[in-house]
């Protein structure tokens, strides 16, 4: 193993033990077709929908959460000079770029149902977010993944590290999820 690779080894290892002590992110997926450059594109300088379903704490008003949610999730937003905003415009764009941002999912719920407009939701546990994240272009799943973190309410910081984590995640940059065009993409 070479130096570069053992010493990126051991960022990564001091860098999971920090950040499993505030959030968990789980179970990633990125379908064949998802392309990071598409989402620029589609986000740049746009407004970008969220979608809410079910409630992070229970007991609270999913207006105040949804309020308390957005500037969590604007400043901790990816790459792209984009606003999140929950409207839903008067005509459904096509494609119809959106996250969709699941609280307390039935353990059965896929992305594919997800993307398709389908919600179950379980029971929350006191004290305990937990996230099904699912990045959709019309109907079809592009990423999805979970997290999960102890806290009390929206104002709590691991809140913040939480979807500061899972933003990066869901709408990942990395070369290695570049679709394969056989040609010499650099």
């Amino acid at each position: 193993m070479t130096m570069k690779k053992i010493a990126l080894a051991a960022l990564c290892g001091s860098t999971l033990v920090s950040a499993s002590a505030s959030a968990t992110i789980g179970g990633v997926y990125y379908a064949p077709q998802y392309d990071y450059g598409e989402f620029f594109a589609a986000a740049d300088n746009k407004a970008f929908r969220v979608v809410l379903a079910g409630s992070p704490f229970s007991g609270a008003d999913g207006p105040t959460i949804a309020r308390e949610l957005l500037p969590i999730l604007q400043a901790n937003k990816p790459r792209p000079a984009l606003t999140f905003t929950y409207d839903v415009p008067a005509e459904r764009p096509r494609p119809d770029y959106r996250l969709v941002l699941v609280f307390n999912p039935a353990p059965d719920l896929g992305s594919a149902a997800v993307c398709s407009g389908v919600m179950r939701l379980q029971p929350g546990q006191p004290g305990l977010l937990n996230v099904y994240a699912v990045y959709c272009r019309n109907d079809q799943v592009m990423s999805e993944t979970t997290g999960r973190t102890q806290a009390a309410g929206m104002n709590d910081p691991r809140v913040t590290f939480l979807f500061r984590e899972l933003l990066l995640v869901v709408f990942s940059d990395s070369p290695a999820l570049r679709p394969q065009t056989g040609g010499d993409r650099r």
